[in-house]
């Protein structure tokens, strides 16, 4: 089956346009999963959805139950790798248009407990040897 893409989205290309912003990691059943390059919630990912759809209502039930799925294994993940306190779940794309979550892990003695997290907020970066690291947990996991 053909899948939708977009030659502008990082999230259907990769390459180049995926590493301004993110790793990554594995595929899943209907998604991939992609380590936020902006650490300042350790462990911050995104699940995106495998086709270039904009809404949750442009796929179909069965679509959207895998997709969910795909996000629940995901946060199960990041709870067994980094054991937040919570996870913050964020669907934005204004901009990019691609059905996507951000998965926030939050530390109640961390960044930005009690609020919402910042879409970017530009200051923890890491090198790639530690972003291969963090993926490589996560992918144990899965």
């Amino acid at each position: 089956m053909e899948h939708k893409k977009d030659a502008n989205c990082g999230y259907c290309m990769r390459g180049e346009l995926l590493e301004k912003f993110g790793v990554y990691i594995c595929d899943l059943d209907v998604s991939t999963l992609i380590l936020f390059k902006e650490q300042s919630h350790p462990g911050r990912c995104i699940v995106a959805y495998k086709d270039h759809v904009s809404e949750l209502v442009d796929i179909t039930d069965d679509e959207r139950n895998r997709f969910f799925a795909d996000v629940a294994r995901a946060a199960r993940a990041l709870h067994k790798v980094f054991n937040p306190d919570k996870i913050n779940y964020g669907a934005y794309g204004d901009g990019g248009c691609h059905l996507h979550f951000h998965l926030c892990p939050k530390y109640k003695d961390g960044f930005e407990w009690g609020t919402v997290f910042a879409m970017n907020p530009q200051s923890t970066y890491l090198s790639d040897g530690q972003y291969a690291e963090m993926a490589e947990k996560i992918r144990a996991v899965l």
